[in-house]
């Protein structure tokens, strides 16, 4: 796991494709990332796609040719081993895109907060993959944008970040430091043309979740949250709760007087 290009037997070489978006998306294979990507492609982007297994990276490259992407190409690697390597990876893909104007950091692990309690190793996972392993793609990011003083990083975080509940305090604090984080690139890139902005979904109905009981007006699809992404890449804020409610509903939840929030179980 290199970091070589793959490229999906379609069109001319990635670089020279003509197209108004290049897309670099960092954990492709995710549901969310899949939505994102489709939508990408029916606008006609240049791609690169970063994910652990190639096979599936090449299906979802036809799939996305099929759709109208400029050009695709695949990249099987190991996310969080390959961080400390990140800028070097990013301008690589550069170099192949010809330029980049959107990054997204898709990845992510929910692990069991039980699991976690009880297992280092299991707990250093939840952490490595949601913030330690993320802020470093997530620099890299920036320092190219800051450079070339346009595009956007786009990273996942979650709404489990505003508060620590007992059921996944592990995950929510990584996914809270990596908003954090983001939020300070997003000010540091204030005034240079480019911009940063960290999601929080709220409950997404994806294979990440299949542990949880599902369904009901909190829940919403792969394919909603996907369009929030993109639309992130273009505008809004350096926070943006997707869908939109989660922002009031987190706002009431952090509201809540210690005394009371104890006696719940969440």
């Amino acid at each position: 796991m290199d970091g070589s290009l793959g490229y999906a037997p379609v069109q001319e070489d990635i670089k020279h494709a003509h197209t108004s978006n290049r897309v670099i998306i960092l954990g492709a294979l995710s549901a969310i990332a899949t939505a994102a990507a489709r939508i990408y492609a029916r606008e006609g982007a240049a791609l690169v796609l970063v994910a652990r297994n190639e096979a599936r990276l090449l299906a979802l490259a036809a799939d996305l040719c099929a759709r109208g992407a400029a050009n695709v190409a695949v990249v099987a690697m190991d996310l969080e081993a390959e961080a400390p390597n990140a800028g070097k990876h990013i301008e690589a893909w550069k170099t192949q895109l010809g330029g980049i104007d959107h990054i997204h950091l898709v990845y992510g692990y929910l692990g069991s907060q039980p699991e976690a309690s009880a297992s280092p190793a299991e707990l250093s996972r939840i952490v490595t993959s949601n913030f330690t392993s993320a802020v470093h793609w997530c620099e890299a990011a920036a320092n190219l944008l800051r450079r070339q003083k346009h595009g956007a990083l786009v990273a996942v975080s979650s709404v489990a970040g505003d508060r620590g509940r007992q059921s996944n305090y592990a995950y929510g604090a990584a996914k809270g430091g990596l908003a954090l984080y983001v939020q300070g690139i997003a000010h540091s890139l204030a005034g240079t043309g480019a911009r940063a902005v960290a999601v929080k979904p709220g409950f997404v109905d994806t294979p990440m979740t299949d542990g949880l009981k599902k369904g009901g007006p909190m829940w919403a699809s792969a394919d909603q949250i996907g369009k929030e992404l993109r639309r992130a890449a273009d505008r809004g804020g350096p926070i943006q709760y997707a869908p939109g409610k989660w922002r009031i509903v987190m706002a009431i939840i952090r509201a809540v007087p210690a005394f009371v929030f104890h006696k719940t179980k969440l």
